[in-house]
């Protein structure tokens, strides 16, 4: 999880302020002084931190804050109030043309992640604004460019939009035309890059930008190189002239301290962030939630917001009845496991859950190979067999077994995993007629980790 070094150490230094029964101005400093440290091993820039401390400081050690009834958690407010600003206070939007199509063009170093986070954003804009994305293959250097743009499009049955290894400049003026023909609203312009900035790679962007006038450049950087995504941020921005930036592998990064420094350096905000390896995995960036993942008190919001895109809410309303009625089925135990797996790993939701909840659930994971074993093994039963398991004996659990490439003792385990979580209905079936459904995720016997595994 990003940020998780940094997040542990300022769990540390807070818990130490709240131990003190009142705070001096030597109990802040010395705090802050632990926080800098916490900031500079996550790789935030030296002068960043120089002045995030500064500010901090000087409204901590201030008469309102040691003399109030909660110090600690005034000390805190601060740090997080200020951690927000600090990545651009709020999310910073995506800007669209009011004439379209909305040109994006997504530019950055080769291997930041530019081909498959421009075909992520044009997924992401389809599903949540409705738009009609054209995706645009003007990277004619990189080997197999054009061909990874067509199989991640294909992946998200998005149109891809290329005319060989021809002047880029040329296909992104031909793109913008097609897509005012054929009617889509978004073009999406995936850029060449290098292993390095260098002229002819700004000279072409420079080109590109003066002649089909984008909406938005964006710039992709990976969160893992630290500092350095900082710097060519910087170098992208004085070159070529950025309207955000987009970072990717936040999930991969334990220190994080890019999405910290960017916003501070160059005065360009973060708007979206990759979560992860599949093509889902993109997020717009709030750097209020961000703040307060790193300070421990979760992301609620993002949360729900996963939970509403994985929710069905006609299936979930006949979830309920059928828990009521104590009719929960094999079918329904399958269902509500492809809803977990839609929101995202386990470990990933860890990092949006506040205090120990979120720890406790650090590292838990979902274990793709079980669940795939889950699914055949249920599909391979008949449709009697899933609506009433107590008939499987011996004979069916073998041909079952058969039609799965499976060992009996998997199915077994499964049916003794499913008898537990039939118990568990039953007590909320008898509890809801009552007016009040515990909540799951709650420990215990009955409890199940839905085919998940903890990472040592």
């Amino acid at each position: 999880m990003a940020f998780e070094g940094l997040s542990e150490k300022l769990s540390l230094t807070f818990k130490k302020l709240r131990g003190q029964g009142r705070l001096s101005e030597e109990h802040v400093r010395t705090a802050m002084r632990e926080v800098r440290l916490a900031l500079l091993e996550a790789d935030v820039s030296y002068k960043v931190v120089k002045d995030f401390i500064s500010t901090v400081t000087e409204q901590c050690v201030g008469t309102d804050v040691l003399d109030s009834l909660t110090p600690a958690q005034q000390v805190i407010k601060i740090v997080n109030q200020e951690l927000t600003n600090l990545m651009g206070g709020t999310n910073a939007k995506l800007a669209t043309a009011p004439h379209p199509p909305t040109v994006v063009m997504m530019v950055g170093l080769q291997g930041a992640g530019k081909t498959t986070n421009g075909a992520k954003l044009a997924g992401y804009l389809r599903k949540t604004m409705q738009k009609r994305p054209l995706l645009v293959a003007c990277d004619i250097y990189r080997p197999a460019a054009i061909e990874q743009l067509k199989v991640v499009g294909g992946q998200l049955d998005i149109p891809v939009f290329e005319m060989g290894q021809g002047d880029p400049v040329k296909t992104a003026q031909a793109a913008i035309t097609h897509a005012k023909d054929h009617g889509n609203d978004l073009v999406i312009l995936d850029t060449a890059g290098r292993l390095h900035i260098d002229e002819t790679l700004m000279d072409e962007l420079k080109r590109m930008k003066s002649t089909v006038k984008p909406h938005e450049i964006l710039l992709v950087v990976d969160a893992m190189t630290g500092q350095d995504a900082v710097n060519a941020a910087g170098a992208f921005d004085e070159a070529l002239g950025i309207d955000g930036v987009v970072l990717t592998k936040l999930d991969g990064d334990a220190r994080g301290g890019a999405a910290l420094s960017i916003r501070a350096s160059t005065g360009k905000p973060v708007k979206f962030a990759g979560t992860g390896e599949k093509l889902d995995m993109i997020e717009p960036f709030h750097p209020e939630r961000m703040a307060s993942r790193i300070l421990g008190m979760g992301d609620m919001l993002s949360l729900i917001e996963k939970a509403e895109e994985a929710f069905d809410e006609k299936n979930a309303a006949k979830l309920e009845e059928k828990i009521k009625k104590n009719a929960f089925t094999l079918e329904d135990y399958l269902d509500q496991l492809n809803q977990v797996k839609k929101m995202g790993g386990l470990g990933q939701l860890a990092g949006m859950l506040p205090g120990k909840m979120g720890q406790q659930m650090q590292g838990a994971e979902i274990d793709e190979k079980a669940l795939a074993h889950t699914e055949a093994i249920i599909l391979s039963m008949t449709p009697k067999e899933r609506q009433n398991p107590q008939i499987l004996q011996a004979s069916r659990k073998r041909r079952i077994a058969a039609g799965c490439g499976l060992q009996v003792s998997e199915i077994n385990k499964l049916l003794k995993q499913f008898d537990m979580i039939q118990q568990m209905t039953k007590q909320m079936g008898k509890m809801g007629k009552g007016g009040r459904m515990p909540s799951f995720g709650g420990g215990g016997r009955g409890a199940t980790n839905f085919g998940g595994k903890r990472r040592r």
